[in-house]
């Protein structure tokens, strides 16, 4: 029975780089002080009577290192789109040209760069506590497993254990960088 036995690595590094996507679009929203299209993508818009983001309204350009563009395709909703910025907690003043809403990106004081930073540790917190979630998971399939060996079985948990070990790492140098990235001036 213990040789039917066969763990799903495959499904736990799915998860577990689902987890490290997550991190990725959240440090993506983060913002640093350079423009970044990624930074809108939590924005959504009373559009047509539902929640729609940004990038399906409008074009969404960085033209310059500090500013962001939206080219909103149908003019009535321009006042809707700005709101949406404004309301999004992104610190960001839109200015309107036309169907063109302009987001000057402002630079970020050494306050706000570590208050960042934190926001970051937090996310990267998260993606860490899923990791373990998804390793847990791994470890209980092992524990449940029928007629196992027990060096197969230590076998088999020093392999979650290694996967897991990888994806930590991962969170951390990502962190790091992140980070790093904040606080450059």
């Amino acid at each position: 029975m213990a040789d039917d036995f066969d763990l799903d690595t495959n499904d736990l590094e799915r998860r577990m780089e689902g987890a490290m996507s997550n991190l990725r679009t959240e440090f993506g929203s983060l913002r640093t002080g350079r423009a970044s299209a990624s930074m809108l993508e939590p924005v959504m818009v009373d559009a047509y009577g539902s929640p729609t983001p940004v990038n399906q309204v409008g074009t969404v350009n960085v033209p310059e290192p500090r500013m962001v563009t939206v080219n909103v395709w149908d003019k009535s909703l321009v006042g809707k789109v700005e709101k949406a910025i404004r309301e999004s907690g992104l610190g960001i003043n839109p200015q309107l040209n036309g169907t063109i809403i302009m987001l000057p990106i402002p630079e970020l004081n050494e306050e706000r760069r570590r208050e960042l930073g934190k926001v970051a540790g937090q996310y990267a917190e998260g993606a860490r506590v899923a990791v373990r979630n998804v390793r847990r998971d791994g470890m209980d399939q092992i524990k449940k497993a029928d007629g196992l060996a027990e060096d197969e079985a230590k076998m088999w948990e020093q392999e979650v254990q290694e996967m897991t070990n990888t994806y930590i790492k991962k969170i951390d140098k990502a962190l790091e960088d992140k980070q790093a990235e904040i606080m450059q001036v």
